[in-house]
């Protein structure tokens, strides 16, 4: 027993010196490797930070103060949802969440975002926290869907089979996609707002019963505090837009606020119902990029720009960040 407890501890402490290192060095040569090896990524950048010494160079500075809000708004949902289980401060939680961003970046729906939130936490902690992490995703996803929803209502006729070729589907097609992402979003939020009655019904099930430990926290969410997490949410989709917006008036793609708004949901939703790898999102939000704003746009350089700017600024410089907080980090106490 005594040698298997000094072993105990000399895993502990392999663990807190050498993964955090490991794991940064790991991360920083990912991210690198993978955006030199994204399509024209170098003659994206140029044109990036050229456009910081142009005339709307206040716009990118702008979409940057965004990133961090952005992410602090995460952080706050974040630091909201696992108070059930450990109070931690906002700070924390921002560390948080830039490490599960670090993370996240090279896992399937970035799934890695979980694990990397949960080092942050107290040993017995991180499991449990996993559940409470979903409702603030979910939260997320119901504003996608429901927005994403709002989009493709108001761009169907722009997104039927045309002479121009929009998109290629029919307008029944996206009647039917409509309907059932309007079903979706219901049962969504059918769930998310009975959270406390859905929980409790799940823990009559036998084989469930031994697990119940790690999703009983989920009874203590009650509506108003769900509210608060989802109008959050809301703002933090808010940002996304702006961000977005501007950016598209910085590389010169010419389409009206409205368009740029509503060709912006669907492109998230879009995003958000695709399994990628976050690396690998560049190349898919340009394609999307130019199959949706291409309908009124042909400045294609000023739509891939937009996609890899957004890109860069919202997901490659925050993982970087987030290796650097995960390079510092004991993963667990020394006993």
């Amino acid at each position: 027993m005594a040698k298997f407890i000094a072993l105990n501890k000399n895993i502990k402490i392999f663990l807190n010196y050498f993964l955090g290192p490991i794991l940064f060095i790991w991360l920083s040569f990912s991210i690198y490797n993978h955006v030199i090896h994204q399509p024209n990524w170098y003659a994206s950048w140029q044109k990036i930070k050229l456009s910081l010494y142009g005339p709307q160079s206040f716009k990118v500075i702008a979409v940057i103060v965004l990133m961090f809000l952005n992410w602090s708004i995460e952080a706050l949902k974040w630091k909201i949802v696992v108070k059930h289980i450990e109070d931690i401060s906002f700070i924390t939680a921002f560390k948080g969440i830039l490490a599960g961003v670090s993370l996240a970046i090279n896992t399937p729906n970035r799934i890695g975002e979980y694990f990397g939130r949960m080092i942050y936490l107290s040993e017995g902690n991180r499991l449990r926290a996993i559940t409470l992490t979903v409702v603030g995703s979910t939260s997320q996803l119901i504003i996608t869907v429901i927005f994403g929803i709002i989009g493709l209502f108001f761009l169907r006729q722009n997104l039927v089979d045309t002479t121009n070729g929009a998109i290629g589907l029919s307008m029944l097609w996206i009647n039917i996609i409509i309907y059932g992402a309007s079903g979706i979003a219901l049962i969504l939020l059918l769930i998310y707002f009975r959270l406390g009655f859905l929980t409790r019904l799940i823990e009559k099930i036998p084989f469930v019963a031994k697990y119940v430990y790690f999703i009983q926290k989920l009874e203590e969410f009650e509506w108003p505090e769900l509210l608060k997490v989802l109008i959050l949410s809301l703002l933090r989709y808010g940002v996304f837009i702006i961000q977005y917006v501007l950016l598209l008036q910085v590389f010169g793609v010419e389409i009206s606020l409205l368009n740029a708004c509503l060709l912006t949901f669907v492109m998230f939703l879009i995003l958000a119902v695709v399994p990628t790898i976050a690396l690998a999102e560049l190349g898919l939000r340009g394609q999307v990029g130019l199959l949706l704003f291409g309908l009124f746009s042909n400045n294609s350089l000023g739509i891939v720009l937009t996609a890899s700017g957004i890109w860069i600024i919202n997901l490659v410089v925050p993982a970087l960040a987030g290796s650097l907080f995960i390079l510092g980090k004991k993963f667990f106490r020394n006993k």
